[in-house]
């Protein structure tokens, strides 16, 4: 019970987006506007995080936005459920409650999972462990690499980019990676606003769009 409070005289400290459409009434309507959305996720992301600090509890906080972000990769049911206008709180409450129960997650995260569901936020549920990944990320020192590549990266490829990379900027590097087969070759990375282009393809389309301003 004192967890839940002070989870939510964090989530109330946080600033709200502008305008009454934005403030947590609980009403139903879940299809706010993706800047609202973004910043929902934002002041609940900001207070979890807060209090996991404060509690030690940064690894299991770790832990829990991994296992999450994993089981709504996998789960086309999942993500339906929390983003439905039509699906009551209550159930929503339920399906949630079960997947933290199934994934042993920490008390805090448990709970704060919990408010937003009583407030009818699960629909941020991207937004919210995506801003929780990178708050933990800074905390490490710690940048995520966006890499687009060809073909799936083995295990010795990544390890090497990920150390170049490193000897780029400084800071510990993680990659997320996605295989997109219409490159030709080479890669995407996206390093913070940084975008490192070594693919076939975009030369190919640099080269063609140079021809037609000199034509």
């Amino acid at each position: 019970m004192l967890a839940t409070r002070a989870l939510v005289t964090h989530v109330a400290k946080r600033p709200h987006p502008s305008g009454s459409a934005a403030r947590d009434n609980g009403r139903d309507d879940v299809s706010e506007p993706a800047s609202i959305s973004l910043g929902i996720a934002t002041r609940y992301a900001t207070a979890l995080f807060e209090l996991a600090k404060d509690a030690g509890a940064l690894k299991a906080l770790e832990a829990d936005t991994a296992a999450l972000s994993d089981a709504l990769a996998l789960s086309p049911d999942l993500r339906a459920t929390i983003a439905s206008p039509v699906v009551s709180r209550e159930d929503q409450g339920r399906v949630i409650a079960a997947i933290g129960a199934k994934l042993g997650l920490n008390p805090l995260t448990a709970n704060t999972l919990a408010l937003m569901s009583e407030k009818r936020r699960l629909f941020v549920l991207p937004q919210f462990l995506a801003n929780l990944a990178d708050q933990i990320a800074v905390e490490k020192g710690e940048v995520t690499a966006e890499v687009t590549a060809a073909r799936a990266l083995t295990a010795a490829q990544s390890k090497k980019l990920a150390e170049t990379l490193k000897a780029r900027v400084g800071k510990t590097v993680k990659l997320k990676t996605t295989v997109d087969e219409t490159l030709i070759g080479g890669l995407v990375v996206k390093l913070g606003s940084t975008m490192i282009d070594t693919s076939v393809k975009a030369k190919l389309a640099a080269l063609q769009n140079a021809m037609k301003e000199v034509g």
